[in-house]
């Protein structure tokens, strides 16, 4: 299974954020948790219904957006 068959995007659900397929959770979430120290397996832990495979899908996901992101430069108002 890839990331992309683990993470599901739909408007009737959390108004489309992407989350872990079958679940509310948000990939932001887990980015998050992430962000404050939290180790997959304490991810695991605090969500059961996720899986470290999900956990894992949810990073590469977002590895992925960003690599596609387009930085555009804007002036500044003074």
């Amino acid at each position: 299974m890839t990331y992309l068959e683990r993470i599901e995007i739909n408007p009737k659900i959390l108004a489309g954020k992407p989350v872990i397929k079958g679940t509310r959770i948000p990939v932001a979430i887990i980015l998050n948790l992430l962000a404050r120290g939290y180790t997959i397996e304490r991810i695991v832990r605090a969500y059961p219904n996720l899986t470290r495979a999900d956990v894992r899908a949810g990073i590469r996901y977002s590895e992925v957006r960003m690599r596609r992101e387009i930085v555009r430069p804007f002036a500044l108002v003074r």
